[in-house]
């Protein structure tokens, strides 16, 4: 959909040259200690681990584009690789992903931050609905241009191929803004995206707390290929889930009525301290300038995984990110940055 008075943005798509990714430093010991764990007792061992597998993100994306990362005080990370830049805020959680604006284009090329309200999702965290004023702290350096559209919404819940088709579930949505029908979101897409067509699946992953992030289901890796999450034992519990949003997007079709190539990712599996099944999935990439961050699991699934991400992306290296400690927050690299397009 083209830019115009009434439908004023365009969202490019993630694999589009960014001018830097935004990150938060890990610290929080709830989030990265004692969520998910037996009577949710502390892991001491797990924020090193964390950090261990964050500092390779950093150094990873060093040479890709420039790292812009939210950190608490500066004087605690004077080590940090020369192409970080750094600003101090009160923030609570790394899922840069889904409380900072989405960053879109506007009917003049200029980049606007479009800043979604934030309630860490559903207010299940209260500890984390902070977060929702960083970028108002952090922007009035930067003084980029911010539109706010008074709707809850995290960027880790809608997908789009920078060609006019945005992906999303009605599970996350229909339950973040009871009020808002489809056709209301629709509107506010096309407003704010330049979307002219939503694919909507029904729902994600059992035990994401996200209530259905599309960023574990399903990804654009171009504008006319998707790669999906998907289960081959019926016997698991996100079987049926996976099958149904796979035979949505087989059906689907782009703004011109092409179907799109749907590639299956084999899905990892693994089981939290406490007992319950995490909410893992490799579709939870990050397609950078140069790399794409894979997140792997130590699972036997890791290796075809990585091998069908790098078939999408013949042109960029693959990087490995180990989230099997990463994922007792709740999310993945994805999860953890969001890109400023160029």
């Amino acid at each position: 959909m083209l830019k115009t008075a009434a439908n004023p943005y365009i969202m490019p798509a993630e694999w589009e040259n960014h001018t830097a990714v935004w990150l938060a430093w890990p610290y929080d010991k709830i989030t990265f200690g004692s969520l998910n764990q037996p009577d949710n007792q502390l892991n001491p061992e797990r924020l090193a681990k964390v950090e261990k597998e964050f500092i390779k993100i950093l150094a990873a994306l060093e040479n890709s584009e420039k790292i812009n990362l939210i950190i608490r005080n500066k004087s605690q990370h004077s080590h940090i690789l020369q192409n970080v830049r750094m600003f101090e805020a009160d923030y609570a959680d790394v899922w840069t992903r889904d409380y900072l604006p989405t960053f879109v284009k506007d009917i003049e090329g200029s980049l606007t931050a479009i800043k979604w309200n934030y309630n860490a999702y559903g207010e299940k965290f209260t500890g984390l609905i902070k977060d929702n004023k960083v970028w108002p702290e952090i922007n009035k350096g930067l003084k980029i241009k911010t539109a706010e559209p008074g709707v809850l919404l995290e960027a880790g819940a809608i997908e789009v191929n920078g060609n006019g088709i945005l992906i999303t579930t009605e599970q996350c949505l229909l339950k973040r803004n009871p009020n808002l029908t489809k056709r209301d979101y629709e509107k506010i897409f096309t407003k704010y995206f330049g979307v002219s067509k939503v694919i909507w699946l029904k729902e994600g992953l059992i035990n994401d707390h996200t209530d259905g992030h599309i960023d574990e289901l399903a990804r654009f890796v171009s504008p006319n290929k998707i790669v999906c999450a998907y289960e081959d034992n019926k016997e698991d519990e996100n079987y049926q889930i996976l099958e149904k949003n796979y035979r949505t997007l087989q059906n689907s079709t782009d703004a011109s009525g092409k179907p799109f190539e749907v590639i299956k990712l084999p899905m990892p599996h693994m089981t939290y301290d406490d007992r319950n099944k995490a909410p893992v999935s490799y579709v939870n990439f990050y397609i950078g300038n140069k790399v794409v961050l894979a997140s792997t699991y130590k699972d036997t699934n890791d290796t075809e995984a990585l091998e069908i991400i790098q078939s999408c992306f013949p042109d960029k290296k693959i990087v490995p990110i180990d989230c099997s400690e990463i994922i007792y927050g709740g999310g993945a690299v994805h999860c953890m940055t969001q890109q400023q397009p160029l």
